[in-house]
């Protein structure tokens, strides 16, 4: 939910353990606490997507978690993330966007030991479109009070034996039907790909054929669909910036177009996720879906420079559920 920041003070001194997102300026108000939160004016509320300078986006711990330690990483620290999340529980994850970290965590994510059994979860910081260039996103450890834009901060959360965590991807896109795409260099910026099998250059490949670049690279990780998109493109340099990196050993298409994004959404929410402990949507999503105004379900919170679940993802919804064991 959405809150003044006199409010949220008010549940942090009462003991309440929270996710929180928001202004900047609001956040460093914010007294020391069981808290995390990073930088963000755009969100997915109850009423729709909305921007807000002003107040305070709001997703509360659930009363089921048994135990909580919250921890700050510096870019060389963010394998231990892993091994300090709990067997038997999740992370909660954010990281400033354009930062050395972000870039850490997309590009290597995927070799830290015991990654992809560990229940990780989070997002992406970022800020008002309109100030880019002249701010940058910052990550909020609520218990010590730092304030960060580099490194990462997590909140690690012990379940009882009765419970458990589970993370969920919601993903709107599936791989086209068009050319098959590799690439030389894996990261976050690249150049050299093949086509077909075929010897080619990414820039002039998307200028050439026109390519829609709000529709994100799909690559199908055995059966579950991942993003990366697209940032920017220097016809010049013969090189294209992306939001997540790409790898040397996966293929990728162009995804399919989505005609209605509430509707395709709608039918992708499962039965019953109502509540979930966290969620997040991607700030691309919420621009070129036009989300404004608009519902996305159920499911509320932060709208990201980029989603994690396990590793960095683009264009999609994460949540993380609490069952009965």
């Amino acid at each position: 939910m959405m809150m003044k920041p006199e409010e949220v003070a008010a549940r942090l001194r009462a003991g309440e353990c929270l996710y929180l997102a928001g202004d900047e300026k609001l956040l460093a108000q914010l007294p020391q606490g069981n808290w995390i939160g990073g930088t963000i004016p755009y969100f997915m509320d109850e009423a729709g997507g909305c921007f807000s300078r002003e107040l305070i986006f709001v997703q509360q711990q659930m009363p089921q978690v048994s135990g909580v330690s919250i921890r700050s990483y510096g870019v060389d620290q963010l394998s231990q993330i892993v091994a300090d999340s709990p067997e038997h529980g999740f992370t909660v994850l954010i990281i400033p966007g354009m930062s050395q970290a972000h870039l850490r965590y997309g590009q290597h994510a995927p070799e830290f030991p015991g990654l992809f059994m560990k229940q990780i979860i989070g997002w992406i910081a970022g800020i008002d479109l309109a100030d880019l260039g002249k701010a940058a996103p910052k990550v909020f450890n609520g218990a010590t009070g730092e304030v960060l834009g580099e490194g990462a901060v997590a909140l690690h959360a012990t379940l009882p034996e009765d419970k458990f965590a589970c993370i969920g991807i919601l993903n709107l896109f599936k791989q086209g039907d068009g050319d098959a795409l590799r690439f030389e260099d894996e990261g976050f910026t690249v150049g050299a790909c093949t086509v077909n099998g075929a010897p080619d250059n990414f820039a002039q490949y998307l200028t050439r054929n026109k390519i829609d670049t709000r529709l994100p690279l799909v690559a199908n990780y055995h059966g579950e669909m991942i993003n990366v998109s697209v940032k920017s493109i220097d016809a010049a340099s013969g090189k294209v910036e992306l939001y997540a990196p790409v790898f040397r050993s996966v293929e990728y298409r162009f995804a399919q177009p989505v005609a209605d994004y509430e509707q395709a959404f709608a039918r992708q929410i499962p039965e019953g996720l109502v509540n979930p402990e966290f969620s997040c949507n991607c700030i691309l999503n919420y621009l070129y879906s036009q989300l404004e105004g608009k519902k996305t379900g159920t499911l509320t919170g932060p709208v990201t420079f980029g989603e994690i679940a396990y590793q960095l993802l683009n264009q999609t919804l994460v949540y993380l559920k609490i069952y009965d064991a």
